[in-house]
């Protein structure tokens, strides 16, 4: 029974992880607009996205706990994409890839950097989430964001914590969820909230 809920929320998490980021990515597409997505929310999210994918790596952890990362992380980059795509400068993007890319080897050169970036990968995550519920707040227009992304973000990491709690075990990994859990909740409904009807073709 317990090797079949661990092998159920392994599975749902990369099941729907493949598929997270596509109806944020079709909500922009079929709006042409980056309009209510916050770029330093995405930015911050795929910080400690990498963060926390690499700190799995270094301690080699079962791969199905993380294996949604590597996805997770190709999605955000093609969001980073399009936001830059839709606000008219994809150059811009290159700093911030090389930073990332570089970002990479520099966590795994030494024990202390990667345990001392994984106590900062929460508040990271959780820095994410507020500057986009910040960014809702102000404009109180949600535009090209989707809730059922953000809905299924929640799932993800309520599977995650049973994961941890029957494998790993891990405090710092569960705090994460925890955290990310109800911050994903808030903006689900945040986002619920400030959604506008489409306007009527005259």
């Amino acid at each position: 029974m317990e090797g079949a809920l661990l092998a159920l929320c392994n599975w749902s998490t990369l099941g729907v992880c493949a598929a997270l980021k596509l109806p944020q990515i079709h909500a922009q597409w079929a709006t042409r607009s980056a309009r209510g997505i916050s770029l330093p929310s995405l930015l911050l999210e795929l910080a400690g996205f990498l963060v926390f994918l690499r700190y799995q790596c270094y301690y080699g952890s079962p791969p199905l706990t993380y294996l949604e990362y590597p996805i997770l992380i190709a999605q955000d980059a093609i969001l980073l994409l399009c936001v830059f795509h839709f606000n008219g400068n994809v150059r811009q993007a290159v700093p911030y890839v090389a930073v990332f890319v570089s970002s990479w080897f520099i966590l795994g050169l030494q024990k202390w950097i990667i345990d001392l970036s994984m106590h900062f990968c929460t508040l990271i995550s959780a820095a994410s989430k507020c500057v986009q519920l910040q960014h809702l707040w102000k404009t109180q227009d949600s535009g090209a964001v989707s809730a059922l992304t953000w809905g299924l973000s929640a799932y993800t990491c309520a599977t995650r914590i049973i994961t941890t709690l029957m494998t790993t075990n891990d405090f710092a990994i569960l705090i994460r969820f925890v955290v990310m859990l109800a911050l994903n909740l808030w903006v689900t409904a945040t986002v619920l909230r400030y959604r506008k009807p489409p306007h009527k073709a005259e």
